[in-house]
């Protein structure tokens, strides 16, 4: 209990500014810290933003993504319109011709959205949810560690006043 309030009174006076406080951080360290927040809060918004763009569905495969997408779907209409009407009439020849195009294009884009999955979102993510979150709770931790060493030094301090 003891402990507890020699540590708050220590807290309060080095929040007031009468006991001196280690600081173990630079001045662009403590820069970086403030922007820190900031980076957190963009590539979050960014991150979820962009996902929100992409036409698939995220993390699952390239089949997966093939039946969701409209592209693709329109791609097999046209195909299967086209073997309706066979292959003679010039209606049948265009839907097939347009539905391999059309194909092509969804998969075109499939493979754009993955890779924009794999380079962008994913590290966005990282960086905001897994990356930054562990940068502060470190800070955190050396706030505590910092304060316990000067609590310590400040009980030295008293024992060699006491001698």
């Amino acid at each position: 209990m003891k402990k507890q309030f020699n540590r708050m009174r220590q807290l309060a006076n080095q929040t007031v500014g009468r006991a001196e406080k280690t600081e173990v951080l630079s001045e662009d360290l403590l820069q970086v810290e403030k922007r820190l927040e900031l980076v957190k809060q963009v590539s979050h918004s960014t991150h979820k933003k962009l996902t929100a763009c992409l036409q698939g569905q995220q993390g699952v495969d390239v089949d997966k993504k093939s039946k969701k997408l409209p592209l693709a779907t329109l791609a097999q209409c046209m195909v299967e319109g086209a073997a309706v009407l066979g292959d003679e009439s010039l209606l049948g020849k265009m839907l097939k011709l347009c539905g391999d195009t059309q194909e092509k294009l969804a998969q075109e884009l499939i493979l754009f959205e993955l890779t924009i999955e794999r380079d962008v979102t994913e590290p966005l993510y990282e960086l905001a949810e897994v990356e930054i979150p562990n940068i502060q709770k470190q800070r955190k931790h050396l706030a505590k560690l910092v304060l316990d060493m000067d609590s310590a030094l400040l009980v030295c301090l008293w024992a060699l006043k006491a001698l």
